[in-house]
C-alpha cells in the first residue's frame, strides 16, 4: 500500500526543517536573530514601558519542530572549534539524512514534484519545490509525461503550408531533429548540407505510424490526399467551395455517433470537391475550452482545415450570393441517409478489398462483410480528424497517465539512479541525441498494455450485450500467447464492471476516476449527470489510450469500439489484431 502523498510531504518538510536547522550557517543566523530580538525587546520596554503580552517574535512554521532548533542553538554555544566541528557535524547529518529517507518517501516526493510541475503555475511550482529544497533542474525527467506546448508547436509546423503555399516539411527528419539540422540558424551547417525538403509526390503525413502493411490499405496516400484537399494553397480562389456544418447536437447521440456523422460529411465534401469546415461542437462548449477554442473541435484536435479557409467560409456564409451560387452550402442540403449511410469516396478505387483479416469474433477471423467499405472509410476519416492532439487534449493525457502510472514511473526512475536522490542530484542536462533524436518517442506507459472497452447499459437495444467475464476470457487467451501481459486499461460506464475487476488479482487494472452508472439508465442521462466537460474529456482520454495500447478487446456492435478499431488500423496496429465479443450490426 502506497503511503499517503500528503502525509509523506508533511514528513519530508519536517525533515527538511531539521536538516536546515542543523547546518552551521543556519545556526549562526538563529543565534544572531534571537540576540537581536532580546536587545530590541529590552530597548522598547525601557523607552515606552509597553508590555508585549507574550506575542512571540520567533514562531516556527507548522511542521518545524521548535525544540530541535533550541537544542541545536545550545550545541552551537558549546562549540570550541566551530569550523572543524561544523564540518564534521554536516558530514554526520548527510549520512543521517540518507538513512532517514525511505524508498516510499522518495517515490512520493518525486511523484508530488511531478504533480506540481504538471498542475501548478510556474510561480506556484517554484514555491512548492523550493519549500522542499528542490528546483526544476533537480527533478528527474518524467518519462510518462509529454511536453505539450513543444509538441503542439512542432505539429503546427507539420500542419501548415509554408510561404507561397509550399508543402509542409514532411521529411524523414523526426521530432526536434528538423529544428536542429534543417534551420538556417545552424552555425556549423553549410548551406544545403542538411536540406531534405519534402516533395509532394513522395512525402507522407507524419501522423501515420508504420508501413503500408501495418495499416489499412492505402492509408498513407489517403491521409496525404485528404490533407491536401482540406488545405488548398489559396482559400480565396473562386474555385474553392465549402461545406460548413455543425456537429450533431441531439442529446441521445454519443461522441461516437457525432464522429460517424462527420465522417459522412467529409465523404460528401471530398466527393463534391468541397472543403469541409466544422462549426459548433457542443461537447467543447465548457469552461475547459478557452477563448476561440470554446465550442470548437480544435479545442481537442487540430482543426479540419486551415484558419484561412475557415475565415473565408464564414465570410461567404454572410453573403446571400454565395449561398445562391452554391459556393457555400450546409448540412441541411443533405438527407440523414446521405450523411450516415451514403456512398464513400471512390477516388482511391476499392482498397477495402485488400484489407487483412485480423479481426476475430467467436474464434474465427472475419474475412468479409457487406460494409467493409464503410469500415475502411470511417477509419481514414477519424484518423484525419484526430491526426494531432491540441495542447488541451495533450494535457488531459498527461494527467491521465500521471494518475494511473505516475507512482510506477517514479519507482522505475529512482531505481535507475545510482546515487541517492534528492540528497545527491545528478546532471539533468540533455545531450544532442536525447534532445533531438529521442524526443520523438512517445510517453511511457507500462507495456504490453491491453485496452478493454466494456459497453453495457442501454446499448442492449442495439447489440448483443456480453458480460465482463467473457471479455476477461478473451484477455486470458491473449496472455497465453503473450505471457508478459498483465496490464489492462479498462474503459466502461458501469460501476459493476469496476467491482468485478477486483475478482482478477492476477491482472493490474487502470481506469479513469469518474462516477459510473449503478443500475440501468440512458447514456444521455448518465452524461448529463457528469456534466459536459467530464462527459467529454474522460471518453476521449479512454479513446486515445485504446488507440495506443498494444492489444484491444471490445464490441464491434458499439460505434465507439468500431471507431477505436479504425484508429488502431490507421495507427500501425493492424497486425496486433482485434478480439470482439460480438458482431457489428451490419455484418
Amino acid at each position: 500500500m502506497e503511503p499517503s502523498a500528503q502525509k509523506t510531504i508533511d514528513r519530508i518538510v519536517s525533515q527538511k526543517a531539521l536538516q536546515m536547522s542543523s547546518s552551521f550557517p543556519c545556526q549562526i543566523c538563529v543565534m544572531g536573530f534571537l540576540l537581536g530580538v532580546c536587545l530590541t525587546y529590552f530597548f522598547m520596554a525601557a523607552v515606552t514601558s509597553v508590555e508585549f503580552g507574550g506575542i512571540p517574535f520567533f514562531s516556527p512554521s507548522p511542521g518545524f519542530p521548535s525544540q530541535n532548533l533550541t537544542s541545536h542553538v545550545d550545541d552551537l554555544s558549546r562549540c570550541v572549534d566551530c569550523n572543524s566541528e561544523a564540518t564534521e557535524t554536516e558530514r554526520s547529518l548527510d549520512s543521517q539524512r540518507s538513512d532517514e529517507w525511505t524508498d516510499d518517501e522518495r517515490v512520493s516526493l518525486l511523484y508530488s514534484a511531478w504533480t506540481t510541475m504538471l498542475n501548478q503555475s510556474i510561480d506556484g511550482e517554484q514555491e512548492f519545490l523550493s519549500g522542499l529544497g528542490l528546483s526544476r533542474s533537480s527533478v528527474p525527467k518524467a518519462p510518462h509525461l509529454e511536453n505539450c506546448k513543444l509538441s503542439t508547436q512542432l505539429n503546427e509546423k507539420l500542419d501548415k503550408r509554408g510561404e507561397n503555399g509550399s508543402f509542409p516539411p514532411w521529411t524523414n527528419w523526426k521530432g526536434l531533429l528538423s529544428n536542429a539540422l534543417l534551420l538556417p540558424s545552424s552555425a556549423e551547417a553549410k548551406q544545403g548540407q542538411f536540406e531534405h525538403r519534402a516533395l509532394l509526390k513522395s512525402a507522407y503525413p507524419p501522423w501515420i505510424m508504420g508501413s503500408d502493411e501495418d495499416n489499412f490499405p492505402s492509408t498513407r496516400k489517403v491521409q496525404r490526399d485528404i490533407w491536401i484537399h482540406q488545405h488548398p494553397p489559396n482559400c480565396s480562389d473562386p474555385n474553392v467551395r465549402f461545406l460548413v456544418s455543425d456537429w450533431e447536437k441531439p442529446p441521445g447521440l454519443g461522441i461516437g455517433a457525432q464522429l460517424a456523422g462527420m465522417c459522412g460529411l467529409l465523404a460528401i465534401a471530398i466527393t463534391e470537391k468541397r472543403v469541409l469546415v466544422t462549426n459548433y461542437f457542443n461537447r467543447a462548449d465548457h469552461d475547459g475550452c478557452k477563448g476561440p477554442l470554446r465550442s470548437r473541435w480544435s479545442c481537442y484536435f487540430f482543426p479540419e482545415t486551415s484558419m484561412e479557409c475557415r475565415d473565408r467560409a464564414f465570410e461567404l456564409m454572410r453573403t446571400r450570393e454565395a449561398w445562391e451560387m452554391g459556393i457555400v452550402i450546409g448540412k441541411d442540403n443533405y438527407t440523414s441517409k446521405e450523411i450516415w449511410a451514403g456512398r464513400i469516396p471512390r477516388v482511391w478505387g476499392n482498397p477495402w478489398s485488400f484489407m487483412q483479416p485480423t479481426t476475430e469474433i467467436n474464434g474465427r477471423l472475419v474475412t468479409y462483410h457487406r460494409k467493409m467499405d464503410r469500415r475502411w472509410w470511417r477509419a481514414q476519416a477519424v484518423r484525419y480528424l484526430m491526426r494531432f492532439q491540441s495542447e488541451y487534449a495533450c494535457d488531459l493525457m498527461n494527467e491521465a497517465r500521471h494518475t494511473a502510472f505516475g507512482l510506477q514511473a517514479a519507482k522505475m526512475v529512482l531505481a535507475s539512479i545510482v546515487r541517492q536522490w534528492p540528497e545527491v542530484v545528478g546532471n539533468n542536462s540533455q545531450s544532442d541525441i536525447e534532445e533531438f533524436v529521442w524526443s520523438n518517442h512517445k510517453p511511457w506507459v507500462p507495456r504490453p498494455l491491453l485496452s478493454m472497452h466494456v459497453r453495457m447499459g442501454d446499448k442492449a437495444c442495439e447489440m448483443k450485450v456480453v458480460e465482463f467475464e467473457h471479455y476477461m476470457h478473451l484477455a486470458d487467451r491473449i496472455r497465453k500467447h503473450f505471457p508478459n501481459l498483465n496490464s489492462i486499461w479498462l474503459s466502461t460506464e458501469m460501476q459493476e464492471v469496476i467491482e468485478k475487476s477486483k475478482l482478477y488479482p492476477h491482472w493490474t487494472f487502470y481506469y479513469t476516476n469518474v462516477t459510473r452508472q449503478v443500475g440501468n439508465m440512458t447514456m444521455a442521462s448518465y452524461e448529463a449527470s457528469l456534466g459536459r466537460m467530464t462527459s467529454t474529456n474522460y471518453p476521449l482520454v479512454n479513446f486515445l489510450m485504446a488507440a495506443e495500447a498494444d492489444f484491444f478487446i471490445g464490441a464491434l456492435g458499439s460505434t465507439w469500439c468500431f471507431l477505436i478499431d479504425g484508429m488502431r488500423n490507421t495507427g500501425g496496429k493492424v497486425m496486433a489484431g482485434y478480439l470482439s465479443v460480438n458482431k457489428d450490426r451490419f455484418w
